[in-house]
């Protein structure tokens, strides 16, 4: 006899909102599974829902971590007060010196979606560095809840200094042609945006869904941006009129893309509810041609 097929739970737009809210603002972890049992209608819906929207080590990577093509290692360089953890990935088969991209990770730390965006980037051409700003606490635990924790005792002024001495590091890296830029996602996203404020050798910034910078900090940045954000992104998207004005003001180099029906992190595979192919497809597309030309 054939077992009736399960419906997939429906996700809905309230249910995202919590989880952007538990992982970004105020909710832990108990007041978010009590909001989303009662938007899902029972605990056991709940307990199926949470898992859609969070991120998932276990899904498949795009470039598997022993890919034949690429040369991968673990790294540790010096920051810009103590040592420094990193992935870094580079394509077996380069000729000549490499432009550099940072891959900066969301609030998670350098997990093993982050390494496989590195490792996407070193097959498009790049030397790809992908830094742990945990470092200076250890390094991201597997436990991604204690990860995301870690981040609200990180020195924000100290976390800049140490994205300049990562940028400067894979700058001086002997398979690189000196030039480097930097694509971040969320919390990495505001890391880049920074990262171009606070250095003048940057040679291109790509912000995925990334808080802005003040306004009166614009003025310092000199990289060429491309800034992607999801349309239903209420919370970071509120800063994007300010961030274009003061761009505009002062005559920055600049591209801003706003993807219309996604979220926050739709760029993130291993998050099913949140994904959106299409999108993801399109700003990475995008994104990988900003870099060449402005990295070359």
């Amino acid at each position: 006899m054939t077992e009736p097929k399960t419906a997939e739970p429906k996700i809905s737009q309230a249910m995202i909102d919590a989880y952007d809210e538990y992982t970004h603002l105020t909710l832990d972890r108990r007041r978010f599974m009590e909001r989303l049992t009662m938007l899902a209608g029972s605990g056991a819906a709940a307990a199926a829902i949470a898992p859609m929207l969070a991120a998932s080590s276990a899904r498949a990577a795009v470039v598997e971590e022993g890919d034949a093509r690429l040369d991968i290692q673990d790294i540790t360089y010096p920051g810009a007060g103590s040592e420094m953890k990193g992935y870094l990935a580079l394509p077996k088969e380069a000729t000549g010196p490499l432009p550099g991209v940072v891959v900066i990770h969301e609030n998670r730390g350098l997990n093993p979606h982050i390494k496989d965006i590195a490792r996407r980037m070193a097959l498009e051409g790049f030397a790809a560095l992908a830094p742990d700003f945990l470092s200076p606490q250890g390094g991201t635990p597997t436990d991604e809840d204690a990860a995301r924790n870690m981040f609200s005792s990180l020195d924000m002024g100290a976390t800049v200094d140490n994205a300049v001495a990562t940028e400067t590091f894979l700058a001086g890296h002997d398979k690189v042609n000196g030039k480097v830029g930097a694509i971040g996602f969320c919390w990495g996203g505001g890391m880049v945006n920074r990262l171009a404020v606070a250095s003048p050798d940057l040679g291109a910034a790509v912000a995925y869904y990334g808080a802005q910078p003040p306004a009166e900090d614009v003025p310092k940045i000199k990289a060429p941006l491309m800034l992607h954000y999801g349309g239903l992104d209420e919370r970071i998207n509120a800063g994007i009129d300010a961030y274009r004005t003061a761009l505009e003001a002062n005559g920055k180099s600049f591209e801003i893309y706003v993807y219309d029906g996604v979220n926050h992190a739709f760029n993130n595979d291993t998050s099913a509810a949140r994904y959106d192919k299409a999108a993801a497809d399109l700003a990475w597309s995008r994104t990988v041609a900003f870099l060449k030309k402005n990295l070359a």
